[in-house]
């Protein structure tokens, strides 16, 4: 196969690292077609991806503005309540709250914004007479770390083939890390507007009553959070599975002590023959773990926080049934039940929505180290079901941190 040139055209795993004062955060993205020679990459990165064969790693970090624009004041500015257009043609109602991010179609009589533009801005600051809003990327005043790892080489000529169109990669892999965190240091306004109400409020008892024995994810991204778990916890925990079904999603040879499902569906738990132990459990309607105190060493939530109604109560009883140093960690997609999710779920971006649950162990008070991860673009089993919709596997998300 050989090593990369000037004109290869590769499948590269892109890697983002960065840090705030809320924690550490991981982004990648896999690029099944990047062109060394068409596309755009930061040029210390580009070198260093020249001359490499399948399977190396190449790293670069980038200081404050060497690669992404950095803060620029004058893109930080002020409107007035009126020229926020709370009824945009997508029928949702807006009210601009703290921390959040909108669409810069949805302000009126600014220079340059277009209805149609749906590049978003955070909303800063809000009072009754006047909102800050800040234009400048995200990740603008951060250090950006970034690792690339060759997947394949699959050929390619300078001027010639098929890959690369002059794509920006560091536009695209930064288009959403940097979301996830707070702007200006204080909490997210995602608790407002009742944001925990649901399109169908009839007991989740019901709801649940009748078995769903389905994968709620793809089998890439199901390999991805057995490999996010394999990393977080290890041989011999006792683990409690929050939520959960018929399947833990736990690495087949992770050998633990215990293993607890705490589901809504008996007939479901019984399937799991990961489970040491089943209980039956509706944390909306009683946020209170039945367990004793630091009774576990790690505890997993799959695909099922987007569901609860009193997250905060629930996420502070984690913490006392959770050992000091003892990891929660939360995996998500962008896959859910419409009638079961609460309405900020459906409301917010993809990548805010690491920062809703963040917001959950933050002002928890329960727990340290928070970390966010993210991955997009692997490509789909050809043998799922949505394969021949879908050329990509299901993003996964993860929030996890440690009891204090």
């Amino acid at each position: 196969m050989g090593k990369t040139d000037k004109s290869s055209l590769i499948a590269v795993e892109f890697e983002l690292q960065w840090k705030s004062p809320q924690g550490t955060h991981t982004d990648c993205i896999f690029a099944e077609k990047a062109h060394l020679w068409r596309d755009i990459f930061p040029a210390p990165l580009l070198e260093k991806l020249i001359n490499r064969e399948v399977g190396d790693t190449v790293e670069h970090s980038f200081g404050v503005g060497e690669t992404l624009p950095g803060p620029v004041p004058s893109k930080r500015f002020r409107v007035k309540p009126s020229q926020i257009d709370t009824h945009p043609r997508t029928g949702a109602v807006i009210q601009p709250r703290r921390g959040r991010f909108y669409p810069r179609g949805i302000l009126k009589g600014v220079p340059n914004v277009f209805r149609a533009n749906m590049e978003p801005f955070r909303c800063v600051e809000v009072t009754s007479s006047e909102i800050v809003v800040d234009f400048n990327h995200p990740l603008s005043a951060d250090a950006l770390h970034v690792k690339a790892a060759v997947r394949d080489i699959l050929g390619g000529t300078a001027g010639k083939g098929g890959g690369g169109g002059s794509r920006d990669w560091m536009e695209i892999i930064t288009a959403g890390p940097g979301m996830q965190v707070r702007g200006d240091g204080g909490p997210t306004d995602f608790l407002s507007d009742d944001p925990f109400s649901r399109s169908n409020e009839r007991p989740d008892a019901e709801f649940y009553k009748e078995p769903r024995f389905v994968n709620h994810l793809d089998d890439t991204a199901i390999s991805v959070v057995s490999g996010l778990y394999e990393r977080l916890i290890h041989e011999g925990d006792r683990v409690l599975d929050l939520m959960s079904s018929w399947t833990s999603h736990l690495p087949s040879r992770m050998k633990l002590q215990d293993l607890t499902g705490l589901g809504l569906n008996l007939e479901e738990l019984r399937r799991n023959e990961r489970l040491t132990r089943a209980v039956i459990h509706d944390l909306n309607e009683n946020p209170a773990l039945p367990f004793d105190d630091a009774s576990f060493d790690a505890v997993i939530c799959t695909v099922s926080v987007e569901y609860l109604k009193r997250p905060l109560e629930v996420f502070r009883d984690v913490g006392r049934i959770l050992r000091p140093g003892g990891c929660f960690v939360t995996t998500f997609s962008n896959r859910w039940f419409p009638p079961k999710v609460v309405s900020i779920w459906e409301q917010i971006h993809e990548f805010e929505r690491m920062g809703l649950v963040s917001e959950y162990f933050l002002l928890s008070g329960e727990f340290k180290d928070l970390r966010t991860y993210s991955i997009r673009g692997l490509p789909r089993p050809k043998g799922d079901k949505y394969a021949g919709e879908l050329s990509v596997s299901d993003p996964i998300y993860g929030v996890w941190a440690f009891r204090r």
